[in-house]
């Protein structure tokens, strides 16, 4: 009985603060490990599905609204379109045509103004 009390002593719980509220737990060691949140940027246009760049319009420089169409990107087959997400400047372009893109993979960058 001793040796049980002993290993719940050494059990360490952790302070996990949500809302402002403060809550004491154990946490995985899969959480420990975890990546950190990043809050995203809307100007740095990624993939969002692996495959293939086909056709690129955006151009370093170029002035673009939202919705405009940046590049076409080919997966299994579809052609999907990757539009602008902000107004802006076309600050880099990281791909060009025939390129084999991952998912996440960063394709171009634009300077936008947050609108308040």
């Amino acid at each position: 009985m001793a040796r049980k009390k002993e290993k719940e002593e050494k059990i360490r719980f952790n302070t996990l603060i949500v809302d402002g509220t403060k809550y004491r737990t154990l946490l995985t060691k899969k959480f420990k490990n975890r990546s950190k949140f990043q809050e995203k940027n809307p100007g740095m246009v990624k993939a969002f599905i692996p495959g293939t760049i086909v056709k690129v319009r955006a151009r370093k420089g170029k002035r673009v609204k939202e919705g405009d169409l940046l590049m076409v990107l080919e997966a299994m087959k579809m052609r999907n379109v990757v539009a602008s997400p902000v107004d802006g400047v076309i600050r880099k372009v990281h791909v060009k045509v025939s390129d084999i893109v991952s998912k996440n993979q960063l394709l171009i960058e634009i300077d936008y103004e947050e609108n308040s």
